[in-house]
């Protein structure tokens, strides 16, 4: 229903994701509600089925829904009059900023994570299992964005094109700093405060490469993370899964 909603409004936008003052507060509702639901609904679906079979084989944390799903609610919340601000401020103080850094920094905290598996640091699965999950995360989390830039139409703050909601690069970058967290944050927490701490860097250099809104970073983020909490929790049914196959 999400999507059949998105793709009735994709031609205006502004109507789904501006909050303005003079929106009524039914519609306000409806933006959350949607929103929740896109976010939690995979996750829902994974309490549920642990209800019917092996819950050890899902564990669902309370953090595990809250930092993305408020990202997202943050991004949506934002479009519009918060954004088109923080855009003209930055402009203003920043007017010759560029780099092109934020193109490769956000596989950085994938690389390190696939690089102390491949020196024998224990994580919290082996090489291979970390490899399956990097690719998994990566092209479940990109094709929401993708699709979503797609639905959307959103324009991006220079006027390049119209793929600006949500960000691809700072959703890869979330993506793969959640990678790092899950697989080394337990060993030590510097592990996540660095994978985090580069994906906010990406972030904050879309937007000062004025290429993207902060809307955009916010649900990037959100999308980024979420995608991946989804897919290890729902990895050790995914292996149980295999082997059983296998017999």
């Amino acid at each position: 229903m999400i999507v059949i909603y998105l793709l009735k409004q994709a031609r205006n936008p502004g109507r789904i994701f501006e909050i303005r003052p003079g929106l009524s507060i039914h519609a306000s509702c409806k933006l959350i509600v949607f929103s929740v639901l896109l976010f939690v609904q995979p996750i829902l679906v994974t309490e549920t089925f642990a209800q019917q079979k092996d819950s050890t084989l899902w564990v669902v944390k309370p953090v595990d829904v809250i930092v993305p799903v408020s990202l997202a609610l943050g991004g949506l919340i934002t479009q519009g009059k918060i954004s088109r601000h923080l855009q003209e401020n930055t402009m203003r103080n920043y007017p010759y900023f560029h780099t092109s850094v934020d193109d490769y920094l956000p596989y950085l905290p994938g690389v390190v994570s696939l690089g102390l598996a491949s020196s024998g640091v224990k994580g919290k699965h082996k090489l291979g299992d970390q490899v399956i999950l990097a690719l998994l995360s990566n092209l479940i989390a990109q094709g929401v964005t993708q699709s979503l830039k797609r639905v959307i139409s959103y324009p991006r703050p220079n006027g390049e094109d119209n793929h600006s909601f949500p960000s691809g690069h700072t959703t890869t970058a979330f993506t793969n700093a959640t990678l790092l967290h899950e697989e080394y944050g337990e060993r030590s927490v510097l592990y996540s405060i660095g994978g985090y701490s580069t994906a906010t860097a990406v972030g904050a250099m879309r937007i000062l490469n004025n290429k993207h809104w902060l809307a955009d970073v916010l649900m990037g983020a959100g999308i980024g993370i979420g995608a991946t909490k989804v897919l290890y929790i729902s990895y050790p049914w995914m292996q149980q899964t295999v082997r059983r196959m296998k017999h």
